[in-house]
C-alpha cells in the first residue's frame, strides 16, 4: 500500500470538509477524484501532502515514497528562467553535492575517527549522485525541454514572460524530471492546448506508477483512470472504471436511494398515524406502544443534500454595429511579434473559437482588440455602439467578500439583490460571506462570471472561462452561450465545450511566425 488514510476529519471555520473519510492506494492505481467546485478536492490534496493539518485521523505514507505534485496554483517566481525552473527537479541532488563539498573542506579540522564517519556520508552521497546521473543533468534538461517544446522558447527565458499553458508545460516537465513514484494532479489540462493535452493523455494512459487526478475535463479523465473517488458532502466514495462507469453506478445509486427514502417516509407516516389513533386506548396500548419504540429505533435514511446549480443568463444591451472588429495588417506581440499580419473581421451576432498552441498569443489577440496591449504594426478597429464583456484568464483573487467583490460593481444594488445574483451562479451563503481568495478556483470562476452576467453586453471576449467550472457549470455556460444573442470572440482548449457554440473557429496559428 502506498497510502493511507484513515478516519480523518477536517473542518474549516464551521465548514465541515471531510468527516470520518478513509482512503487507500495500491500500487499502480491511477485514481479520478471527482466532486462539484469547493467540495475539497484541493483540501484532499493538502491534507495527504502536508501543507494542512487534519483535525483528527491519520495520513500514513509507504517508506520512502517520493511524491511528485502539480499544485494549480503553483506559481514560477519572476527571476527564474525555465533552466532554472526545471533544473530545481534536482535541487536533492545539489543540496547533496554541496554536503559534500562540505565534508571535504572540514576534514582538516576533524579527528581520525570523525574523518572516518564523515567520508562514510561522503561515499553514500557520492552513490546517489551517480545512480541519479546527476552528471547527465543538463543533457536530461534539454532532452525534456525538446519534448515539451520549450527549447525553442529559450531555456534563459523568464518563465513569467509565458503564457499560462508554457508555465504549466514547465511545471509538467518538472515533474516527470523528479520521478516521483506517485504523481498528484490538480487540473493539469487548465491552459494546456490540445497537441499538450494529447500528449499528457497519453503518458498517463501509460504511466506505471499511481496517480491521483482531480479535472473538470470528463473525456480527459474518462481515458486516463480506471478508479474513481467522488467528493460529496463530505463523504468519499470509491467506484471501479472510469467516469462513464461512475456515473452510470451514481445514478443507480441515487434512484435506489429515492425509492428507499420514500418507502420509510410512507412507513413513518403510517407508524405515527397508528400511535396517534391507539396510544389513548387500553386494549390496542401495547401496540401502539411497540411501534413507537419501532419508529425510535428505525435508522434513518436520508437523502444527500443538493448542492445549489447555476443559472446563467447574460444581459443583452442595444444591438452594435454590424462590423464589430476589423482588422488590417495587424501584428500582435510584446517585445518582439507573435504573429504575421492579420486582415480580419468580426460581423454582428458572429460566435467565433479562437484555438491554437499555447503561446501563439490567443490572449494577446484579445488585449489587443481590447487596447490593454499595444499593436505592435497594423491597426484594429473596434464598430460603434459596442458593450464588451472580458472574462480574463488569469487574474489574483480578491481580498474582498464575494458580496463585496459583486456589490462594488454594481453599487446601485441592494444587499438582498447582490446575494440573489450570487446564489444564482450556485454560490450559498457561506460562499457569499467568504473572502473570494479562500474560495476553490470553481467558485472564484463563478464569482467573475457573476458579473459578467449582469452586464448588459452585445461582445463576449471570454479567454478559458471553464478553467476550473465543475461538469454542472460548464453545461449551464454552454447553454448560456448558446442562447446569447450578441458576438463571442471565445479562447478554449476543449472542442466538446465550445463546437456546439461557435459558428467559425479561427486556429491562431496561420498567422504565428514559428508555426
Amino acid at each position: 500500500m502506498i497510502l493511507s488514510v484513515s478516519n480523518v476529519s477536517h473542518s474549516f471555520g464551521d465548514r465541515v470538509i471531510f468527516e470520518n473519510m478513509s482512503f487507500r492506494m495500491l500500487k499502480g492505481e491511477h485514481i479520478g477524484l471527482i466532486g462539484a467546485n469547493g467540495e475539497g478536492k484541493s483540501t484532499f490534496f493538502g491534507l495527504i501532502t502536508g501543507k494542512i493539518g487534519p483535525d483528527s485521523g491519520k495520513i500514513e505514507w509507504a517508506n520512502k515514497v517520493r511524491i511528485g505534485y502539480l499544485d494549480q496554483h503553483s506559481v514560477l517566481k519572476k527571476g527564474t528562467t525555465i533552466g532554472d525552473a526545471l533544473r530545481s527537479a534536482f535541487d536533492y541532488l545539489f543540496e547533496a553535492e554541496a554536503t559534500i563539498q562540505g565534508i571535504y573542506e572540514s576534514l582538516g579540522n576533524l579527528s581520525e575517527e570523525e574523518m572516518t564517519a564523515k567520508m562514510e556520508e561522503a561515499a553514500i552521497l557520492q552513490d546517489m549522485l551517480d545512480n541519479n546521473d546527476f552528471y547527465a543533468i543538463d543533457r536530461k534538461v534539454e532532452e525534456i525541454a525538446k519534448a515539451f517544446e520549450l527549447d525553442n522558447l529559450g531555456l534563459d527565458r523568464d518563465v513569467t514572460d509565458l503564457s499560462g499553458g508554457q508555465r504549466t508545460r514547465i511545471l509538467l516537465a518538472k515533474l516527470l524530471l523528479e520521478k516521483p513514484d506517485i504523481l498528484l494532479l490538480d487540473e493539469p489540462t487548465n491552459y494546456l492546448d490540445v497537441r499538450h493535452i494529447n500528449w499528457l493523455k497519453n503518458y498517463l494512459t501509460h504511466y506505471e506508477n499511481a496517480f491521483i487526478l482531480i479535472s473538470h475535463d470528463i473525456p480527459f479523465v474518462n481515458d486516463v483512470v480506471n478508479l474513481v473517488y467522488h467528493l460529496e458532502n463530505a463523504i468519499l466514495t470509491r467506484y471501479v472504471g472510469n467516469y462513464d462507469k461512475f456515473k452510470e453506478e451514481y445514478e443507480v445509486k441515487k434512484t435506489h436511494l429515492e425509492a428507499a427514502y420514500k418507502r420509510q417516509q410512507k412507513e413513518i407516516a403510517d407508524l405515527k398515524d397508528f400511535v396517534a389513533r391507539n396510544k389513548a386506548r387500553v386494549s390496542t396500548r401495547n401496540m401502539a406502544m411497540s411501534r413507537q419504540k419501532k419508529l425510535d429505533e428505525m435508522e434513518m435514511i436520508e437523502l444527500v443534500s443538493e448542492k445549489p446549480k447555476p443559472t446563467f443568463s447574460f444581459q443583452n444591451a442595444r444591438v452594435s454595429d454590424k462590423v464589430v472588429l476589423r482588422t488590417e495588417d495587424l501584428v500582435i506581440g510584446y517585445d518582439k511579434p507573435l504573429s504575421k499580419p492579420m486582415t480580419v473581421t468580426i460581423e454582428r451576432g458572429k460566435k467565433i473559437a479562437i484555438v491554437g498552441a499555447n503561446g501563439i498569443g490567443k490572449t494577446t489577440f484579445l488585449k489587443s482588440a481590447l487596447g490593454l496591449t499595444p499593436a505592435l504594426g497594423g491597426r484594429i478597429d473596434l464598430g460603434h455602439y459596442l458593450e464588451i464583456g472580458y472574462f480574463e484568464q488569469e487574474i489574483a483573487p480578491s481580498d474582498n467578500t464575494c458580496l463585496e467583490e459583486v456589490w462594488q460593481e454594481f453599487p446601485a444594488l441592494g444587499n438582498g439583490e447582490v446575494r440573489a445574483i450570487l446564489a444564482k451562479c450556485g454560490l450559498t451563503s457561506k460562499h457569499i460571506e467568504s473572502k473570494v481568495r479562500v474560495l476553490s478556483g470553481g467558485e472564484q470562476a463563478k464569482v467573475r462570471l457573476c458579473k459578467l452576467l449582469n452586464k448588459p453586453t452585445n461582445v463576449l471576449l471570454l479567454d478559458e472561462p471553464t478553467n476550473h467550472l465543475d461538469v454542472d457549470a460548464k453545461e449551464e455556460l454552454k447553454r448560456a452561450l448558446k442562447e446569447y444573442k450578441g458576438s463571442i470572440l471565445l479562447v478554449c482548449h476543449e472542442p466538446e465545450f465550445y463546437a456546439d457554440i461557435v459558428d467559425e473557429v479561427w486556429n491562431l496559428e496561420e498567422y504565428s511566425l514559428f508555426a
